[in-house]
């Protein structure tokens, strides 16, 4: 069976290797030692052994000794053939496996902490970027000399520089869930940081009709500026997005933000009650700590009674993906105006009728414009009379699935939207205000 000094003097006989390189090809060996240090004690033991042979008038001890003076960056060897009067090999111009990139560890950690020191962050993560000929030419080599307890370039660069970092801002490491990435490309010396986004949940209510959730931009000038929207760039003055994101990047010093709701209402329709759950992502922020009850005032004071945000914490990922694909249900009030009177046996009728009913609704025709046409079937829990108002007004309380237009439930759009409160009562009805009452989404 080959030893482990056989297979170094092997690796170091057909390839010029440096400690690191060289102790790598049998890191998962040992505990408790950089690669370096395993791959020194090799060249350091073939060293005592080579000496050994030569004491006892074996040539194979020279040519081992050369070996290590020439392929394996031993300067002991080099100095023991000059005292030998032997001829010295020339050294080789680098490792053949990390072109010397071993060397400048220090220097890489040195840069990525220079790019840190403008962040907050609590752990962080080492990313390396390599050419993929790199991991192709120690694949070959492993296999070549049978080699199977090596581990990757890659994962070595990663561990080591991340050591350094961490002896320096006294942060750990995080595999999973980092703040920030140091992403080395340790072959051209770049280095760049890779800032994960900061999220923030809570709930929003829109207390005024009018706005937009999202910023609208202009449609004729695509935000450049023009008659059309008086050189804003924007169909609204502002939306619910810029009143609640943009004091938040300020906060967190991050360089934008995306905003992310549970569902959304129309621009003349209010959000009321609890409000509507969201999350708003800071992009790479500067600072990942605030004070979240001063922001959330701060945020308060700036909307000046068009919202008003309550909750804030800290979120994930996670609970954005819950968000946009959960369709939570919703309660509503609407104001509905009959084309003639109405009974209030008519209204009882109603009640019951839109009682557990499902709604066949094909995309409204006030949004084909911008959505596909399809069949939704959503489910109506619950229709309840808040108040007659007069003999032709009255407000309603809905209590429907998510995704269901209500103002279509009350027009029938045409027969797009059936059965439609028009339809059962067999009179033309039209909403006249709108408003979100709640948005049932346990835990958020």
């Amino acid at each position: 069976m080959e030893t482990l000094l056989e297979k170094a003097l092997a690796l170091l006989r057909s390839y010029p290797l440096c400690d690191a390189c060289l102790g790598r090809q049998f890191g998962l060996l040992g505990y408790g030692l950089t690669n370096a240090e395993r791959g020194r004690a090799l060249k350091i033991a073939l060293f005592l052994t080579a000496h050994l042979k030569i004491k006892s008038g074996e040539r194979e001890g020279l040519e081992i000794m050369c070996i290590l003076a020439s392929n394996g960056f031993l300067e002991p060897a080099r100095l023991l053939l000059e005292k030998m009067g032997e001829e010295v090999p020339p050294r080789p111009p680098a490792c053949y496996l990390c072109d010397n990139v071993m060397e400048k560890l220090d220097e890489l950690a040195a840069r990525a902490l220079e790019l840190l020191a403008d962040y907050e962050f609590s752990n962080f993560l080492v990313g390396i970027e390599l050419p993929s000929e790199v991991a192709e030419r120690e694949d070959e080599l492993r296999a070549e000399l049978g080699l199977s307890h090596g581990e990757s370039l890659r994962h070595e660069l990663s561990r080591e520089i991340g050591k350094r970092i961490m002896r320096a801002v006294g942060k750990p490491v995080e595999h999973a869930k980092p703040d920030v990435v140091v992403l080395v490309e340790p072959f051209s010396g770049s280095v760049r940081l890779q800032v994960n986004p900061v999220f923030v949940a809570g709930r929003y209510r829109k207390l005024v009709r009018g706005i937009p959730q999202a910023r609208w931009i202009c449609t004729r000038c695509g935000g450049r500026g023009c008659p059309r929207c008086n050189w804003t760039g924007k169909m609204y003055p502002t939306s619910i997005e810029e009143l609640v994101a943009e004091p938040m990047v300020e906060a967190f010093q991050g360089e934008g933000a995306a905003f992310h709701a549970a569902g959304r209402e129309d621009i003349d329709a209010r959000m009321l009650g609890r409000g509507r759950p969201f999350v708003v992502e800071i992009k790479r922020p500067r600072k990942r700590k605030v004070d979240l009850l001063a922001l959330e005032e701060e945020i308060n004071k700036r909307a000046k009674g068009m919202v008003s945000v309550s909750g804030l914490r800290y979120a994930d990922r996670a609970l954005v993906r819950r968000i946009k694909s959960e369709e939570a249900e919703k309660v509503y009030e609407i104001l509905v105006e009959f084309d003639r009177p109405v009974s209030n046996e008519e209204l009882r009728e109603l009640e019951n009728a839109f009682s557990g009913i499902v709604i066949k609704q094909w995309t409204p025709t006030r949004v084909l414009h911008r959505r596909v046409d399809k069949l939704r079937l959503k489910r109506v829990a619950e229709l309840k009379v808040l108040e007659r108002l007069s003999p032709t007004r009255v407000r309603f309380r809905v209590r429907c699935d998510g995704g269901l237009y209500v103002k279509e439930l009350v027009t029938g759009d045409g027969g797009r939207t059936t059965p439609s409160i028009s339809e059962l009562i067999k009179a033309d009805a039209r909403p006249l205000e709108l408003d979100v009452v709640d948005v049932l989404m346990e835990g958020v």
